[in-house]
């Protein structure tokens, strides 16, 4: 089994995540400077997941993804970082 450590980023995203029962859109994280392929690494590595949900914005409905922190990424946000910081 391979140790996932989590970078700065990552962990910045997560806590975000973290931070919100209900997960948070695409365009939350979009706004907080996170980019469409560092979500992805969250999803590939397993720390977070995104389902696609149905929203009214301006009187239409609108398909967005949100995110949420999964089991694994709360693990990686409770333990200390210590050597390398990336995601393999």
């Amino acid at each position: 089994m391979i140790k996932r450590r989590t970078n700065v980023e990552q962990r910045r995203a997560l806590e975000l995540l973290a931070s919100c029962r209900d997960g948070r859109t695409e365009s939350i994280l979009l706004a907080h400077g996170f980019t469409i392929e560092q979500m992805v690494e969250l999803l590939r590595a397993g720390l977070a997941t995104a389902t696609p949900e149905r929203v009214i914005a301006g009187g239409k409905p609108i398909e967005v993804a949100r995110g949420r922190i999964t089991e694994v990424g709360r693990r990686a946000i409770t333990t200390p970082a210590s050597g390398p910081t990336h995601v393999t």
